[in-house]
């Protein structure tokens, strides 16, 4: 009977450590499909962020930082491009991470967004409007 027991504990704990490792499968750099980006995905309580790490060109025409010009708050348009948190609060549900937001600092847009790993190292990333049949998926690969 003791055995048993300590069996069944022992793939209960490891199913959970599969778990959780696998929630936290997209912690890490990604570039973007465009390939002038670096996002750092990482985890902060129970949710996922992802903030911009690299640019391949950080700055403007003025050779200052890139700056978030597109906001729609007037207040936040001086905050740099670089470091700036674009994907926010999405939490693990059987193999997506969603109920999140990526924000596009081109346009100054948030859309609402969920992610899906494909293998190790491709991220598909679909941001939408309401529902997520109209919107558009972008596949990041893990920078190694």
């Amino acid at each position: 009977m003791m055995r048993k027991s300590l069996f069944v504990f022992t793939l209960l704990v490891a199913s959970l450590s599969s778990f959780a490792q696998n929630a936290d499968a997209i912690i890490g750099k990604w570039l973007n499909k465009d390939k002038n980006a670096h996002i750092q995905i990482f985890k902060k309580g129970n949710t996922y962020l992802g903030k911009i790490a690299w640019l391949k060109e950080p700055l403007n025409e003025a050779n200052k930082p890139k700056v978030d010009v597109q906001n729609p708050d007037v207040n936040l348009r001086t905050r740099p491009i670089l470091n700036l948190e674009i994907l926010q609060n999405f939490k693990f549900n059987n193999g997506i991470w969603e109920n999140g937001t990526i924000y596009d600092p081109r346009y100054g847009k948030t859309y609402s967004c969920k992610i899906s790993l494909e293998g190790n190292d491709k991220l598909n990333v679909r941001g939408f409007i309401g529902v997520s049949l109209i919107g558009r998926t972008d596949t990041w690969t893990r920078v190694k």
